[in-house]
C-alpha cells in the first residue's frame, strides 16, 4: 500500500522559486515588491491562522516567499549597483584579484578555422581586489572569466590569480557583476588549499589509471561517471548518450551520492555497524564526495538531492522525503539563488519528485498485476524520472527520446557497480598503482555494457524526434504529458495506448526506414548538411561504400549523414586541409563506421589539428596517407585527380594559409565532373587557372562556402551546371556572398545551398547532372 504524499511544504517551496525567479528575471524592484507584499499579507493571515487550519499553511508560504523575495531584492540590488558591473556598460578594461571558485572549463561546441571551441575556457571565480580606470573597486562579487585554454588549463578552484581584460555584461538571470575576456597568462598566481590540491590529484590519478587500462571510449566514461568529468569522452559516444536519454549518467547528480553512500550503508550493515555509526559512515562518504567532486553549485546540489535520493528510495518512506525534498529546494535556494536558472537543479528537483511520487505508486500497480517486485522496480524508475523530466529536457534540447526508458533499463542495473570500483579507483590511485588498475579493469564490462546500450539504443530508427524548445514547447509537452498521466487511468484507454504503441513499433518504424526518397537510388554525390563547413560524400560503385571529402565542425552531422545513406564503409576519408570546419566530425565518423585511411595534404597546420587528427586515427587504427598534387585514385565508380596544391608550396606556408593549401580534387563520376576546391581563395585559384589543367567540370563544389573571395573568371574557367554552396543557415560570415551567387546565376549556374535544401544528391541524367534535396523532388540541372 502506498502512504498519502505530504504535500504541506510544495507550495511554499514553489513560492520561494518563482520570487527568486522574479529576481533574478525581472530585477530587485519587483523583489521587492513581493517582499512588501507578503509583509502586509503575513499579519492579516496570522489573525485567522488559529481559527483556519488552512490559513497556517497561506502563513508559512508568505512568511519563506518574503524571506526569499527579500534576499533576492538584496542580492541583486547589489549586484547591479556594483561599480565593476557598471563599468561593463563601456567595456572598461579591468585588473582584478579574484579567487577561483571552479576549474577551467574548456568550452564546447562547433569550431572554425583555424581555432577551436575549446581554445577557450570559462572559469567561475569571486572578486577580491582590483583596479579600474586607476580607481580601486571593493571585494565581493562573482565573476565569469573567459580564459585561454593554454595558459590557464593547470589552475583549481581555490586558487588567486590577478587576471586582466575587457569587461563586458554577464548573462542575464545571474548574480553575476560581470564577465572578464582575458587574453593573457594569469599573474601572481597562489597555491591551492591543500584539500583542494589532493582533491585534483585524486580527479587526475583516475583518469590516468581509466586511460591505462580500458579503452579510449571507457577511460572518458569512468570519470565522468564518478565526478562528472566527461573532457575525455568521444563525441559519438556523448551524442549516443544524448540520443538514448543516458547523458545524465555522466554529470554529477544525487544518484552517484545515492550510490556511493549506500555502498557505505551495505558495507557497514554487513560487519553489523549499528545505526549511529553507519550514519556517520555514510555523511562522510558524501562529504569526501562532494570534496572530490567540487564544491560548485551543482555539486553541492547533488548532494542535497542524493540525500532525497537515499531517503526515498533506500529508507522508503515515500511520505517523508516530500517535504524534505521541499525543505531542500526552499533551503538552497535562498542559499544559492543562482539554481533558480540552473537546469541541471529543474532536472534533479523533477526527476526526485518523480521518484517520491509516481515510481512507488506505478511499481505498486505492475505488482499487482503480476511482475516480480524487482522488475516492477526497474521499469517504474526510468520510467516515472522520464516522464516528469521529459518537458524540461525538450525545452532545453528541442528534442524527446522515445528510448530514454529501455536504455536506462539495460543500463540502469550495471551503473552502481561501475561507479563503485571507479570511486575506489580513485582513492587507491596515490597508494598502489597496480590495485588501482585492477579495479578500474573490474568496471570495464560494465562501462562497455553501458557505451553498447547507448550505441543500440541511439542506432533505432526514431530514436528521437525533434520537438519545440524554449519555453513555449516544455509547457506544451508538459500539458500533454498530464493529460496523457490522468487518461491512462481508465483501461479502456491504456489498452487503446498499447495498441497503439505497438503498431508504430512494428509499422511505422520498418515503413519510415524503408520509404523511398532518401537515399535517392544511384546517388554519386551527396553535399551533406554539416552546417557551417564542408562535408561530402562520393559513391565508389562498392556495395555501401563510399569516399568522403571533409566531415564538418559538427561532431555529428557527418556521420548522421553517412547512416541516412546507408554508408557501411568509408574507403577514403580526404581532410582537404586542417581548419576545424572540415575536420571535426572525423572522429565520430570514425567511431560509428570503418575507414579505410585517412588523407591530408602537405601542410600539416594548424599543429592542434594534425596532433587531433593523429591521435584520433590511430586510436581507431587508421592510417594517415599524404595526398599529393599529381595522384590519382581509382574505383570502379569513381576517379579523383589530385589537382593542387602544389607541395613544395604549402609546404612554404603556415596555419594563416590553410584555406589555400586546400587539397583540390577533380571526381570523375556517372554524373559527369565534379570539382572538389576545399576553401581555396584566390591566391590558389589563380594558380590552377595558370597550371593548364583543364577545369571544366559539370558540379562546382564553390570555394569557401560562397565567400566573397572566389574571382568570376575561377568560376568561369570551371563552367558548372550545378554549382554546391556548403553553408551554415544563419551564419554570421556572410556566407554565401551575394556577389558569387549573381555571377553563378548569370552565367547559367543552378546555385544549391546546403542551409536551403539540407542534404544535396548529384544524380547522373540523360542531358546532364540532377540533383534532389533531402525528402524533395528529382530535379534536372540544365538551366
Amino acid at each position: 500500500m502506498i502512504a498519502r504524499l505530504d504535500l504541506r511544504l510544495v507550495p511554499t517551496a514553489l513560492a520561494v522559486w518563482a520570487v527568486t525567479l522574479t529576481g533574478l528575471l525581472v530585477g530587485w524592484f519587483p523583489a521587492a515588491v513581493l517582499a512588501l507584499l507578503c509583509s502586509l499579507a503575513a499579519p492579516l493571515v496570522w489573525r485567522a491562522a488559529p481559527t483556519r487550519p488552512a490559513a497556517r499553511g497561506t502563513l508559512a508560504v508568505l512568511l519563506l516567499a518574503g524571506v526569499a523575495a527579500t534576499g533576492i531584492a538584496v542580492r541583486a540590488y547589489g549586484v547591479e549597483h556594483h561599480p565593476v558591473r557598471l563599468a561593463t556598460e563601456h567595456g572598461e578594461r579591468a585588473t582584478l584579484r579574484v579567487v577561483l571558485t571552479s576549474a577551467p572549463r574548456p568550452l564546447r561546441g562547433a569550431a572554425f578555422g583555424a581555432r577551436r571551441a575549446a581554445d577557450r575556457s570559462l572559469v567561475r571565480a569571486e572578486l577580491q581586489s582590483g583596479e579600474l580606470a586607476g580607481r580601486r573597486v571593493r571585494a565581493g562579487g562573482a565573476m565569469m572569466l573567459l580564459v585561454p585554454t593554454a595558459g590557464w588549463r593547470d589552475l583549481i578552484a581555490g586558487q588567486q590569480v590577478t587576471a586582466t581584460g575587457k569587461l563586458s555584461p554577464p548573462r542575464a538571470g545571474e548574480l553575476t557583476v560581470a564577465a572578464l575576456q582575458v587574453f593573457g597568462q594569469p599573474a601572481d598566481v597562489g597555491a591551492a588549499p591543500g584539500w583542494q590540491r589532493v582533491a585534483e590529484d585524486l580527479r587526475e590519478g583516475l583518469r590516468r589509471v581509466s586511460a591505462d587500462v580500458l579503452s579510449p571510449a571507457a577511460a572518458g566514461l569512468l570519470p565522468g561517471l564518478v565526478v562528472g568529468d566527461t573532457g575525455r569522452l568521444p563525441p559519438e559516444v556523448e551524442q549516443n548518450f544524448e540520443t538514448a536519454g543516458l547523458s545524465h549518467l555522466t554529470a554529477v547528480s544525487g544518484a552517484n551520492l545515492a550510490i556511493v553512500c549506500g555502498a557505505v550503508l551495505v558495507l557497514l550493515h554487513l560487519v553489523g555497524a549499528g545505526p549511529v555509526v553507519s550514519a556517520g559512515g555514510a555523511g562522510a562518504a558524501l562529504v569526501g564526495f562532494v570534496v572530490l567532486a567540487g564544491q560548485e553549485p551543482s555539486v553541492l546540489r547533488a548532494a542535497v538531492m542524493g540525500a532525497i535520493t537515499l531517503l526515498a528510495l533506500v529508507l522508503g518512506r515515500q511520505r517523508s522525503a516530500l517535504p524534505v525534498l521541499s525543505a531542500s529546494v526552499i533551503g538552497l535556494l535562498l542559499l544559492l539563488p543562482d539554481l533558480a536558472m540552473n537546469a541541471g537543479f529543474a532536472l534533479s528537483v523533477a526527476a526526485t519528485a518523480g521518484l517520491v511520487v509516481l515510481a512507488p505508486v506505478w511499481s505498486s500497480a505492475l505488482r499487482r498485476r503480476g511482475v516480480p517486485i524487482g522488475l516492477a522496480e526497474a521499469i517504474a524508475v526510468p520510467l516515472a524520472a522520464h516522464v516528469v523530466t521529459a518537458p524540461l529536457i525538450a525545452a532545453i534540447s528541442g528534442e524527446v527520446s522515445l528510448v530514454a526508458v529501455p536504455a536506462n533499463m539495460l543500463a540502469g542495473p550495471v551503473v552502481a557497480p561501475a561507479t563503485v570500483f571507479g570511486v575506489l579507483a580513485t582513492v587507491a590511485a596515490p597508494v598502489s598503482t597496480w590495485l588501482a588498475g585492477v579495479l578500474g579493469w573490474l568496471a570495464a564490462p560494465e562501462l562497455e555494457w553501458i557505451i553498447l546500450v547507448a550505441d543500440r539504443a541511439a542506432a533505432v530508427p526514431g530514436a528521437a524526434f525533434d520537438w519545440p524548445s524554449g519555453t513555449v514547447g516544455g509547457l506544451l509537452l508538459a500539458a500533454l504529458v498530464v493529460v496523457g498521466l490522468v487518461a491512462l487511468r481508465g483501461k479502456r484507454i491504456r489498452w487503446a495506448v498499447a495498441v497503439m504503441v505497438l503498431l508504430a513499433a512494428l509499422v511505422l518504424v520498418p515503413v519510415r526506414t524503408m520509404l523511398p526518397g532518401w537515399p535517392v537510388p544511384g546517388w554519386s554525390m551527396v553535399a551533406c548538411d554539416v552546417g557551417q563547413g564542408d562535408g561530402l560524400v562520393l559513391a565508389t560503385g562498392g556495395p555501401d561504400e563510399a569516399v568522403v571529402v571533409d566531415t564538418g565542425p559538427d561532431p555529428q552531422r557527418a556521420a548522421e549523414c553517412l547512416q541516412r545513406l546507408g554508408i557501411r564503409r568509408v574507403a577514403l576519408a580526404v581532410l582537404t586541409h586542417l581548419h576545424a570546419d572540415h575536420v571535426s566530425g572525423l572522429a565520430a565518423l570514425m567511431g560509428k563506421v570503418p575507414v579505410g585511411a585517412v588523407a591530408i595534404g602537405p601542410l600539416r597546420e594548424p599543429a592542434w589539428a594534425m596532433d587531433e587528427v593523429t591521435r584520433d586515427a590511430r586510436a581507431h587504427r587508421v592510417p594517415v596517407v599524404p595526398l599529393l598534387s599529381g595522384q590519382r585514385v581509382v574505383w570502379p565508380g569513381l576517379v579523383l585527380d589530385v589537382l593542387g596544391p602544389d607541395p613544395v608550396l604549402a609546404r612554404a606556408q603556415t596555419a594563416e594559409d590553410a584555406n589555400d593549401a586546400s587539397i583540390v580534387l577533380l571526381a570523375t563520376t556517372p554524373a559527369g565532373r565534379v570539382l572538389l576546391t576545399g576553401d581555396v581563395e584566390l591566391p590558389g585559384q589563380g594558380r590552377l587557372m595558370s597550371s593548364g589543367v583543364d577545369l571544366r567540370a559539370d558540379v562546382l563544389k564553390v570555394p569557401h562556402h560562397g565567400s566573397r573571395y572566389t574571382t568570376p573568371l575561377f568560376l568561369r574557367s570551371v563552367c558548372p551546371r550545378l554549382a554546391v554552396i556548403s553553408v551554415g543557415d544563419g551564419n554570421t560570415y556572410g556566407h554565401p556572398s551575394p556577389f558569387v551567387v549573381d555571377d553563378l546565376t548569370r552565367a547559367g549556374t543552378k546555385v544549391l545551398r546546403t542551409d536551403q535544401e539540407g542534404d544535396i544528391a548529384i544524380l547522373p541524367g540523360p542531358q546532364g547532372p540532377r540533383y534532389v534535396a533531402r525528402g524533395g523532388p528529382l530535379r534536372a540541372g540544365e538551366s
